[in-house]
């Protein structure tokens, strides 16, 4: 039932995804409408299949030490849930209808990448951790920095919008599109508010590993290939907020800069994998 309501909710974040891209070149409110809706929708039944996951988890004792977002199933899942949320937020506030085409399809390709992961690979298992590391640490750390990069993601959606906006306005024939985007500034402020949301977020997020690592290892940090980029990534976004408050950076040079915080939050969930097994989502253990 778990799969069947997940792949409800992926379908929906799809349809929404697929709603936003055509609100994109047609001025109609309604699709609008239908893309938030939809959104709402898949968000509803995610969180319902993200409850049984939790229950039927929990339920089992050996389980207690945990998360359901151990495996890269669970992991991709739970991302795509939290970019959702992030977005129905913002969008909720502001009703920037047309920045869904640039957020939306993290989320839609995050839950299709789950639900395919589930079905072909039996991605939903989840397989014990080592004695050392079983701690409740492991139910909080990792959704603290999934909360995080769902932030930043909206962070590279908005600051997609604003380059596509700048690109208009230094046009000689700007389309139509330049007068439904919210202007450069708007772009700049919300691209800003998202990271300065999601950078204490992250921060946390790494302190808990922190503590969770000294209590199984008696060391607070280890300079494996995920802690090295987990660094990287809250110092490329430290960078970009010294470089905003203090250097006065705004618009293109600000945006680049937090798309490089962005690509270092990738090679960290994913690409990291590859380099070492010790937080390994794609290992055989998930």
């Amino acid at each position: 039932m778990e799969l069947i309501l997940f792949a409800c909710a992926a379908a929906l974040y799809v349809a929404a995804t697929l709603a936003a891209l055509v609100y994109l070149y047609l001025k109609n409110e309604r699709v609008s409408i239908l893309m938030y809706h939809l959104l709402v929708a898949g968000v509803v039944v995610h969180l319902a299949s993200f409850g049984l996951r939790l229950e039927l988890f929990w339920k089992i004792p050996e389980n207690r030490y945990f998360a359901p977002i151990s495996s890269f199933y669970g992991a991709l899942s739970f991302l795509s849930l939290a970019v959702a949320v992030v977005f129905a937020v913002v969008e909720g506030r502001h009703r920037l209808g047309i920045l869904g085409a640039f957020v939306l399809p993290w989320a839609a390709a995050g839950a299709v990448g789950a639900w395919w992961r589930a079905l072909y690979m039996g991605g939903t298992e989840i397989h014990g951790l080592a004695p050392a590391l079983q701690s409740y640490w492991m139910n909080i750390h990792p959704m603290v920095l999934m909360a995080a990069y769902a932030i930043f993601a909206n962070a590279f959606g908005v600051g997609l919008a604003l380059l596509v906006q700048e690109a208009q306005v230094k046009s000689r024939k700007p389309t139509e599109l330049c007068y439904r985007l919210p202007a450069i500034e708007d772009l700049d402020d919300l691209n800003y508010r998202c990271i300065v949301t999601g950078f204490p977020v992250l921060t946390v997020g790494i302190l808990m590993g922190g503590i969770w690592a000294y209590g199984a290892w008696g060391r607070f940090w280890g300079w494996d290939p995920k802690e090295t980029w987990s660094l990287i990534t809250a110092l490329v976004y430290a960078a970009y907020l010294h470089m905003r408050s203090i250097g006065g950076w705004r618009g293109r040079k600000s945006v680049y800069m937090s798309m490089v915080g962005f690509a270092c939050v990738l090679f960290t969930f994913i690409g990291v994998n590859f380099l070492s097994g010790l937080h390994g989502y794609l290992s055989s253990n998930g």
